[in-house]
């Protein structure tokens, strides 16, 4: 029995250890600049920037590992957008009425927006493919 108690405990402390290396290698990703083609979306300009235009749109914050995970993936979906397609960023640490009006409750979540109004949600990381894919879906 004590054999058991002690593979147990083992197993326990090997899956602690690993959840703090991969912690800590998420926390330590580093901040990707955005794409020349990606919109900075705030209160001001929001509805400006995505009327007339299918707008996937980022919700994220700096402290966030997944979100730092994202950005390299939004900046080549970016890259082979054209026409009426964007790729837009919400900070909600500075636009928490945005993050509010949308009901975000998790990031990073990437909202597309057909002429203003919502037609699909994602959470969580996605691949480049997927966005891609979901995005002339509604063009």
């Amino acid at each position: 029995m004590q054999i058991a108690y002690m593979i147990i405990g083992g197993l326990i402390i090997g899956f602690v250890v690993l959840q703090f290396v991969a912690r800590s290698k998420m926390k330590n990703t580093p901040m990707v600049d955005d794409h020349e083609k990606i919109m900075t979306l705030t209160d001001k300009n929001f509805q400006q920037q995505t009327k007339n235009k299918l707008v996937l749109i980022d919700f994220w914050a700096g402290w966030c590992a997944p979100c730092r995970m994202m950005a390299p993936v939004l900046n080549d979906v970016a890259s082979e957008l054209s026409g009426n397609q964007f790729v837009g960023k919400v900070n909600i640490e500075q636009y928490q009425s945005l993050a509010q009006q949308f009901k975000v409750r998790s990031i990073p979540t990437l909202i597309l927006l057909k002429n203003g109004k919502e037609v699909n949600r994602f959470v969580g990381i996605k691949s480049k493919d997927f966005l891609l894919q979901q995005i002339q879906k509604q063009s």
